[in-house]
């Protein structure tokens, strides 16, 4: 019997207690019957949780794109391995064959080689969702050079900052990107980081939007002609298990950005064996991630995790707004996708609008249903639960980090019962734990605390690139010996995981303990509201008091606020009880959030003090401009 795919509660719990009891030898036979490897390893997993040292299958050689492409050639060459959706609805879609994907990594893998990228350089890849940028990602791996994605919506400082941090010899961009109604000037962008940039040998630049662009001499090449005159034919370097695949910043909620190093052969285990299990896919299926492939959720579930397995995978360039609110569900309907994986902001954000605009398209081709990148409010659950999933469709409440390199807790699509807002089971492989304020770890269900992994896994980082010591102590430090997500978790009755938020994300009011996520949970099952964050801020006689940032429903605008506010915190007293009433609520049209979905707690926090002083480079964040809106209405 495989261990690959999971097909019943019971093989859950069959495969999970041998991964508990065996993990060497649960991963060892998953990599062993799934792969195509040049060398076996000599030894499954070596680590040191004290000192953050982990490798995974030592010594084995591989290629990730041999995996994600060659091998699939002989049974699934004329299969759709790409199906690109552009941003304008009326520009055709490309269905990109695995024989034709083959052909395009392999002329751009000679391409970078010829313009002297070698196996361990750096490449920023700043590019639209466009094929190109898949090609450029695959193309790195297949020579052993190390990508570092670059959301291309990122300010040039931002650029400039993870440029020089990796020291990268090449970039890859282009003229520009399409976004909605707009265009995004991404070679001027680039034009205004690499003047402080060094390193950076060569610059690439795909056409897309038809610019005029200035092309600085003896550093930006055109790609499309070095393309035509490239080899369709490429030997893919012999990668060390361990060697590293890529570097990808996190978002920077706090602090300096943190390049997270992802190495090969157990990344690629680890990102195929989620993807198979979480997404249910089988073959003939048409899976859509509407991440951005400059985070780790298009690195592992647009890109790699999906080819692995052979699948059909959708790009797309646009935005769910554009050119209206249907825009996600005409995809659907139009490329009858079968699985369907998105971010909780964009679902509130869709569920504020008519449901006439999901109603009106044919839905019915949907298998699964998943969401990614903070947890999931009740409200936005059930909407999406009713309206999308028509009760059929079982949502997978995704939780997982950049720093994780794959999905950790999820339910398994007609496996596990889902409970709304709940992760539910770890996955096979992954060993969750609550701990206690002194470090403890706390048995039994029923219970709150910090949530750590006791036990490495594939799929994780292994360092900070240049900065083993801050990886070290950011995640290997406040629980000596377990890996520490930053996040507070509850365990259910019956052994279900719950996210609770950051665990930072806790307010100290008149002594009281309060967690802001079940605040806002409890704010946001208002009928007037659509979304919520919730922050301390000094107060002379509680030490610490709450500050609302509240976005309304259309309904809601027209509402007496000052009643609003009252029955705001009349619902919350009634469900978490009146230590947790807000003694300021301010409402907004939206909340400062990174292009992950993450609000920007640290910026509200300064808001809500009347520190305005370095909010750090707010040109990151997904609505740079809201921060002034909130800053100019502080109450």
């Amino acid at each position: 019997m495989s261990y690959y795919k999971v097909h019943s509660l019971e093989q859950y719990f069959k495969h999970y207690n041998k991964s508990l009891r065996e993990p060497r030898k649960f991963w060892d036979r998953i990599a062993d019957e799934n792969f195509t490897w040049y060398q076996k390893w000599d030894k499954v997993v070596e680590f040191d949780m004290q000192e953050a040292e982990i490798k995974w299958f030592l010594n084995a050689k591989v290629n990730i794109t041999k995996n994600c492409i060659d091998r699939h050639l002989a049974k699934r060459g004329d299969k759709t391995a790409i199906l690109f959706e552009p941003n304008n609805p009326k520009e055709e879609a490309q269905h990109i064959s695995y024989n034709e994907l083959y052909d395009r990594v392999c002329k751009m893998a000679n391409v970078l080689r010829s313009q002297g990228v070698e196996k361990g350089d750096r490449v920023c890849i700043y590019l639209p969702m466009i094929p190109e940028l898949a090609v450029a990602v695959l193309a790195c791996a297949r020579i052993g050079a190390i990508h570092s994605v670059v959301f291309a919506g990122f300010s040039a400082s931002a650029v400039a900052s993870r440029v020089n941090d990796s020291e990268c010899k090449m970039v890859i961009t282009a003229d520009g990107g399409f976004r909605g109604n707009k265009t995004i000037a991404l070679k001027e962008i680039i034009d205004e980081a690499l003047e402080k940039c060094p390193t950076v040998e060569k610059t690439l630049v795909v056409k897309r939007t038809n610019t005029n662009v200035n092309m600085k001499e003896g550093r930006d090449l055109w790609l499309q002609p070095l393309l035509d005159k490239a080899d369709a034919n490429n030997v893919a370097e012999i990668m060390d298990a361990e060697d590293p695949l890529f570097i990808l910043y996190t978002s920077g909620s706090t602090g300096k950005p943190k390049g997270m190093l992802h190495t090969t052969a157990g990344y690629m285990v680890y990102s195929a064996y989620t993807f198979k299990n979480v997404f249910a896919y089988e073959e003939g299926d048409v899976y859509w991630c509407t991440a951005d492939i400059g985070w780790i959720t298009g690195h592992s579930y647009i890109v790699y995790g999906p080819l692995l397995n052979g699948a059909t995978t959708v790009l797309f360039e646009g935005v769910p707004s554009y050119p209206d609110f249907g825009r996600f569900w005409e995809v659907v309907d139009k490329h009858k996708v079968t699985q369907f994986y998105t971010a909780p902001t964009a679902i509130r954000a869709l569920a504020k609008e008519n449901w006439e605009w999901v109603n009106k398209y044919d839905l019915s081709s949907l298998k699964v249903i998943g969401s990614v990148g903070e947890p999931i409010n009740e409200e936005a659950w059930h909407w999406y639960n009713d309206h999308v999933g028509k009760k059929k469709s079982p949502i997978v409440d995704t939780w997982w980090q950049t720093e994780t390199g794959g999905i950790m807790i999820s339910p398994l699509p007609f496996i596990t019962p889902t409970k709304p807002t709940y992760a539910t089971l770890p996955l096979p492989g992954v060993q969750p734990v609550l701990m206690d304020d002194k470090r403890n770890e706390i048995e039994g269900n029923q219970v709150v605390g910090s949530l750590c992994i006791k036990f490495p896994w594939p799929g994780m980082a292994r360092t900070i690139w240049g900065d083993h010591q801050r990886f070290k102590e950011t995640y290997f430090s406040a629980y000596p010996g377990k890996y520490f997500t930053g996040d507070g978790a509850l365990r259910d009755e019956v052994g279900y995981y719950r996210i609770t938020g950051r665990v930072d994300d806790v307010v100290i009011v008149s002594g009281h303990n309060l967690g802001t996520a079940p605040i806002e949970d409890a704010i946001n099952e208002h009928p007037a509201v659509a979304e919520s964050a919730i922050v301390g801020f000094p107060h002379d006689v509680k030490g610490n008091a709450l500050y609302g940032f509240i976005i309304l429903k259309e309904s809601g605008e027209s509402r007496d606020r000052e009643n609003l506010k009252k029955e705001i915190n009349e619902h919350i007293s009634s469900h978490i009880g009146p230590i947790a009433k807000l003694d300021k609520i301010q409402f907004v049209t939206g909340l400062p959030k990174t292009r992950s979905g993450k609000i920007m707690r640290r910026i509200l926090r300064k808001i809500a003090e009347g520190d305005f002083s370095n909010f750090g480079d707010t040109t990151t964040l997904l609505n740079p401009e809201i921060v002034e809106e909130i800053k100019d209405n502080r109450i």
